[in-house]
Order: C-alpha cells, then structure tokens, then sequence
C-alpha cells in the first residue's frame, strides 16, 4: 500500500539500550548500567550528554520497563549536570536507579546543592570515572559508589586513589573499563569491590519498536474512536491534531461524495456527511495501516478478529464496542511482536478491557479467547458461549464487513497512489 508524500506513514522507530553488567567479588552479577547506543549495532555510546541520558531513561522506563531491562537487579543511569541542578527532571522513584554522574560534569556550588538535594529525597549517587583531583572529589561525602578507569592508568596512580578513597568508609568502589585479564586480576588485588568490563561482559543492546509520541497518540485515537460511548468534540479534536491522517481522511471522503455537490474541507463536516460510524472505519484502518505497516492481507485478519469480537460479544449481551477495541488492540500487539501490556500500558482504557487483553480475564477476556480459538481451528465443541452454527455465521459477517470496509477506507489512498 502507498500514498503521496503528504501522506506516507510514519516509519517504524526502534529503541536502543545497552546494557552492561557489574559483578562482585564472587562473579555474580548485582547491576547493570545502561547506556545509550543511536543503533542496534553501536559498539560504544555517540553522545553522552543530556539529550542521550534522556533518551535512555525514557526508554528504559517507558518503553522497555526497567523489570525488562534489568529484573531485580539495581540500575546505573548517567546523569549529565542538567539533571543535577534541576534544569531537567530526575522523573522515576529514588530506589528505581543509581545517579551515575558523569566525569564531564564540573562541580560547583549548585551541582552541590543539586546532589546533595537529591541525596536527601533518597537517591544514590555513583561518580564516573574518578580521578583524585579533577574536583568531583567534593562529592564523596555524598557518593555511594566510585568508579575507577582501569584502562588508560598507571597501577600505581590507581592504588593512590583506592588509598584515599578508603578515607570515606561509606563507599564502594567498582573497577570500569577492564579489557585485559590482567587489568581485572590486579583490580581483585587493589580490593575494588565490583568491576565491570569487556573481559567480563561487553554492553548487550537491547532494541524494541518505539511507541513515539505520534504512535501514542494514533493508539489513544483508536481507542476513543472505540469507546462505547462517543465524545464527538473529542474524537474531531484528536484526529484533527494528526495532519496525514486528517489529509487522508479529507479526500477518502470527498472521492466517496463524488456524487454530491459538497466537497469537505474539515473533519468536523466529514464526520457529519458521512456519520461517526464510517469516519471511525476509515480512520481506525488508516491507524492501523501506520502503526503497524500491515499489509492489506494482515489488515483483512484484523479486523475479522475485531469485529467477530464484536459479533461475539453483543449475542452474549456483552458490550461490542468494548469488545471490537481488546480484538483489533490484540491484533496490533501481534503485528508489533509485542506483549498486549506493552502496547495498552498507556492507553485511557476501561479496566475491563485492560484485564481482557492482559490476563485474558473477564467477559471481554472470554470473547477474546473463544474468537482466537476459533482463529486457530481448535474444535468447535470447545465453544460454550455459542452454538456452532452462530460462531460460524458469525465469523461469515465479520469478513464481509472487514471486505466492504477495507475496500472503503483503503480506496481513496488507492486512487491517489496509482
């Protein structure tokens, strides 16, 4: 499926972070810092400043969830000095991630005040890359964890500042940049408490398609356009704040009024012309077209799955609109190789549909199973909502409905593309 320039959807944003562990004494692994990676396959970070420092926490915390990343175990996150004074916002919980603060950062009176502020509100704080001298030493009093380059320094130089460091009883230090096993066996004689490095383990990068802020916000429309009961101002208002899908909507709509003497010029008047039924069709397939990249033969498939959760659940007397939004949200997630909860985890949704499409649980969770299990041609005896002669008739009006609205809402781009 293509479209004009004006309207090509958004590409397919992927998420980056890597990962690498610290071990203790013992070779186990107690944490792992997180660092930025711009690709799948970057070796090393190509910024470290505050732009990269929030592109991981965000992701860390939004995209990924840090249970993912990390499981039980502590987080490193480098912080950059906007984070310290305030200019940017440290937005997760004091026991959710260590402060790493960077070597680049100079230390004067407000860093000062900024760390020690965060220290009281119950963080940890951990200095990179410490060099007696450089003036990060201001801040043992308040550091937790010292790390030490192991890599480009002289033993010797190294042993000086374990020494000093001893003066502050209260930190830990963790040997970084350990390359060599020579490197790792005279950190264990030196006494550094945890270490870190390519001899023990290089940054594993994990990657995930991204939910961008314009991907969110097409999946929170889908939902109003979903919602049992319509806000008309507000769905108008939603797809009216996306320029390619108000475009696209705008001449789907005038090729279908070709025969009138009216031509829309806004979403309000399409809504009105041709009703909020049909604008939400063709708004929901131009949705998912995007976020999903789906072809026209996976496009099919969904909406066949959400509209036989539809049909499904209004001859149990269970609410269809509810039901059309966990099977079409289902599908998404599928073609996103996604886990549901990942996809809905911040959608408005009813907590029914959220414990459907989550736990399978609930009325909406039973249409869902019994329509997957018919998807996957498990025995019909296994229904018990409905007959056999109902699912299947059932599932024969899904299709020629996903046939007449998809042939609807994809003709315009069609048209335009050929």
């Amino acid at each position: 499926m293509t479209s004009s320039a004006a309207a090509d959807p958004e590409e397919v944003r992927f998420v980056h972070v890597g990962r690498q562990p610290i071990y203790d004494r013992c070779g186990d692994v107690i944490a792992y810092e997180l660092l930025f990676r711009a690709t799948a396959d970057a070796e090393n970070a190509t910024q470290r400043s505050a732009q990269a420092t929030s592109r991981v926490i965000v992701a860390a915390f939004t995209e990924f969830g840090l249970a993912e990343l990390a499981g039980s175990k502590v987080c490193f996150v480098n912080v950059t000095r906007e984070f310290l004074v305030g200019d940017l916002p440290v937005p997760f919980d004091a026991n959710q991630a260590v402060l790493e603060i960077i070597e680049t950062v100079s230390v004067d009176d407000k860093v000062m005040s900024g760390a020690r502020a965060l220290v009281e509100k119950g963080f940890t704080l951990a200095l990179d890359d410490f060099v007696w001298g450089a003036g990060s030493e201001q801040l043992l009093d308040l550091a937790t964890y010292i790390k030490i380059d192991m890599l480009n320094t002289d033993v010797n130089a190294v042993a000086e500042t374990v020494r000093r460091c001893r003066e502050f009883p209260h930190v830990q230090l963790i040997a970084e940049r350990l390359e060599t096993e020579e490197q790792l066996q005279a950190a264990m004689q030196l006494g550094f408490e945890f270490f870190q490095g390519h001899v023990l383990g290089r940054p594993h990068i994990v990657s995930k398609p991204s939910l961008s802020p314009a991907r969110l916000g097409r999946l929170q429309l889908i939902a109003a356009l979903n919602a049992t009961e319509h806000d008309f101002d507000e769905i108008v208002a939603l797809i009216s704040r996306d320029p390619a899908i108000t475009y696209r909507l705008l001449q789907a709509t005038n090729s279908a009024a070709s025969g009138l003497s009216v031509r829309v010029s806004s979403v309000r008047e399409a809504a009105v012309l041709l009703g909020m039924a049909t604008v939400r069709q063709w708004v929901t397939l131009m949705l998912f077209s995007d976020l999903t990249e789906a072809t026209e033969e996976q496009l099919m498939a969904a909406l066949i799955r959400a509209r036989l959760c539809q049909l499904v659940a209004e001859r149990a007397e269970i609410a269809g609109g509810a039901a059309f939004t966990v099977g079409l949200l289902s599908a998404i997630a599928d073609l996103l190789i996604e886990p549901p909860a990942g996809v809905i985890s911040q959608l408005p949704l009813s907590d029914q549909v959220a414990k459907a499409l989550t736990t399978g649980t609930g009325d909406l969770g039973q249409v869902l199973s019994v329509v997957r299990a018919y998807e996957q041609g498990e025995p019909l005896a296994a229904f018990t909502m409905l007959g056999v002669e109902d699912i299947v008739s059932s599932y024969l009006s899904a299709v020629g409905w996903s046939t007449h609205t998809l042939n609807g809402a994809l003709g315009g781009a069609h048209t335009r593309s050929r």
